[in-house]
């Protein structure tokens, strides 16, 4: 059966439906910017002093901002002695191949992961990751900040204040959409995602979800070690 297609219509039809549809798009950016405005204004929670393992051994957290005072974490999910770790991690965590610009706002952006630190080093050469990797393997932080050994990923923001380490925001889930480019730029493609849980008009190309995503060995192939 032939795909179904958007239909066709003169050039003012398609403005007057274009329009109707930025209106709806630009209440979804101010309702974002102050949801961006309620974000700044969270309380935090003072994090006791945990020490992480990172590719030169131990470092305390405070550490780990490297002179900065904000710091993200992505809790990548894992699995000791697996040959390929979660493939939406894997994948998400893959577009983040220059992070300079943070330098000046004063902040990282990290992975942390509850595996040992040899094994997720060799996984990030492995599959071409470009990101800072540490280990809480050897402590309670992967389960503090909502990540525990076992269970799902998570992004993290931290605020230092001299050695003082604070916990300001949290998401896991489809929250950290928001983080991505990938989605955004499927999502302004005619066909979208093309998966089955999407509201889709009849005849769109559909497949289950995440079918469409590249899985971990297609992010070795296309980044890792062995293709450079």
């Amino acid at each position: 059966m032939a795909t179904a297609k958007p239909p066709v219509v003169d050039a003012d039809t398609w403005r007057a439906a274009l329009a109707d549809l930025r209106r709806r798009e630009k209440a979804a950016t101010r309702e974002l910017d102050a949801i961006a405005a309620e974000r700044r204004r969270l309380p935090m929670v003072q994090l006791p002093d945990y020490t992480l393992i990172g590719a030169q051994g131990p470092v305390r957290l405070a550490d780990v901002f490297e002179g900065r005072s904000q710091l993200i974490t992505y809790n990548h999910m894992w699995s000791d002695g697996a040959e390929w770790q979660c493939g939406g991690c894997t994948g998400f965590t893959s577009q983040f191949t220059r992070l300079d610009f943070l330098d000046n706002y004063d902040a990282r952006f990290v992975i942390v992961t509850n595996g040992p630190i040899e094994e997720a080093l060799a996984y990030r050469d492995k599959v071409g990751n470009k990101m800072d990797w540490y280990s809480s393997a050897e402590s309670s932080f992967g389960a503090d900040v909502d990540a525990a050994p076992g269970e799902g990923f998570a992004v993290n923001v931290f605020l230092r204040d001299g050695e003082t380490v604070y916990r300001t925001w949290h998401t896991n889930g489809r929250g950290t959409e928001q983080l991505s480019h990938s989605f955004a730029l499927i999502d302004v493609l005619p066909y979208g995602r093309q998966e089955e849980w999407l509201d889709s008009p009849p005849g769109w190309p559909s497949r289950p979800t995440y079918s469409g995503w590249l899985d971990s060995p297609d992010i070795a192939r296309f980044y890792g070690s062995d293709t450079q």
